[in-house]
């Protein structure tokens, strides 16, 4: 298994989830999928990133990366918005 790499604490308690048995677990937020769900059911996988190098401005790159983690994922988010909003 992967050693985390987040910087931020979960606040969940996870000895608390450990120790429930399954029975005890509300699933009422989660309805049962049927056969017919499944039959359905399409696998979609992400396409994968492709590293790139960019030239940004400064001001801009601060901008973003002051936002804190995930500004490169933001700026791409917003490539797309563009890119979706142009489409001909």
């Amino acid at each position: 298994m992967k050693k985390l790499t987040t910087k931020k604490r979960s606040r969940t308690n996870w000895g608390e989830i450990d120790s429930l048995k399954d029975s005890e677990i509300d699933f009422s937020d989660i309805p049962e999928q049927g056969k017919a769900f499944f039959k359905r059911a399409v696998l979609r996988l992400p396409e994968p990133k492709t590293a790139v190098t960019i030239r940004l401005d400064r001001q801009v790159l601060n901008w973003f990366k002051a936002k804190g983690p995930g500004y490169q994922t933001r700026i791409n988010a917003l490539l797309r918005a563009y890119m979706d909003a142009h489409k001909s």
